[in-house]
């Protein structure tokens, strides 16, 4: 958590940068603007030019108190949690809600930029806005439920989650679908009015969660389950921080002519994903190791 605090802090003081810069910009468009210079007399000979600077200081305006208002909230939200767990839902949300109001901000600009004032244009287009209103309805509301959830704690990008028949882990919050990656590496995209709609579990939000592995082992006479099962306790040795090893067990699923099924199992940290992702791999590993040695046996 520490390193997601330096990186945000470090993504938050580029910003500040590029906050001084466009201030600096701002002040040279007000004071050519409306300052008696050379282009004080262009600007009222031109009426065009003259309306994009206008657009222009709105746009930078209004982009400098959106990131003014990301700025605090964030170095509040930072301090808040300077002891505990940084969500990257919030920051997520955050970085959203900038986007929208930006994106605002920038259709005001156009319309100022050809001369159209803002108010008097949503005025004369009332029914047509209420039209446009009631078209968008459910996209507009998969936008509102997305805000929910990035601003939720219920659930967290990295977070293990099961949605109807999906399983995976979240990797996106979109202000559209809740991206998933499951554990063989699909990309699952979730509508986020579904999210509200379906019974949502979260595996992640319990102490701990079982891990598991099946796989399909040739059948022979000097298959020695116990001699497995050592070997693989031997590798979670490696992970006794995060991995319960008393909980871990080796079954046979089903016994055929030729193979068997079998299932490992162990109760890991659910805190822990990227340490969950290393255990998988190392324990894929170790499985493939056993069966070259079995099958050179």
């Amino acid at each position: 958590m520490n390193q997601l605090k330096t990186s945000i802090r470090t993504k938050e003081n580029k910003r500040r940068l590029n906050f001084a810069i466009k201030l600096i910009l701002l002040i040279l468009l007000e004071y050519f603007s409306e300052a008696d210079t050379f282009l004080k007399p262009i600007l009222e000979d031109n009426l065009v030019l003259k309306n994009i600077i206008r657009a222009l200081i709105f746009l930078i305006s209004a982009n400098l108190i959106i990131s003014l208002g990301r700025i605090i909230t964030l170095r509040f939200y930072l301090q808040k949690t300077a002891e505990t767990k940084v969500l990257p839902n919030f920051v997520v949300g955050i970085g959203r809600i900038s986007v929208i109001l930006n994106a605002l901000a920038l259709l005001i600009s156009l319309m100022l930029a050809f001369g159209i004032k803002p108010l008097e244009f949503l005025t004369s287009i009332t029914i047509v806005a209420a039209a446009i209103a009631l078209l968008t309805k459910d996209y507009i509301t998969s936008i509102v439920n997305g805000l929910i959830i990035m601003f939720s704690e219920q659930l967290e990008i990295g977070d293990k989650i099961n949605i109807g028949r999906h399983t995976g882990f979240i990797r996106d919050i979109t202000l559209i679908n809740t991206v998933l990656k499951s554990e063989t590496g699909e990309i699952i995209i979730i509508p986020n009015a579904m999210v509200f709609a379906t019974d949502v579990v979260n595996y992640s939000k319990n102490n701990t969660h079982q891990v598991v592995f099946d796989a399909e082992m040739a059948y022979s006479t000097d298959l020695q389950l116990n001699h497995l099962e050592q070997s693989l306790g031997q590798v979670l040795e490696d992970y006794k921080e995060y991995v319960f090893l008393e909980g871990a067990q080796l079954n046979v699923l089903e016994r055929k002519s030729e193979n068997v099924l079998i299932r490992y199992q162990f109760p890991i940290k659910s805190g822990e994903k990227l340490i969950e992702a290393q255990v998988r791999k190392t324990i894929n590993q170790a499985f493939l190791n056993w069966t070259n040695e079995h099958r050179k046996a």
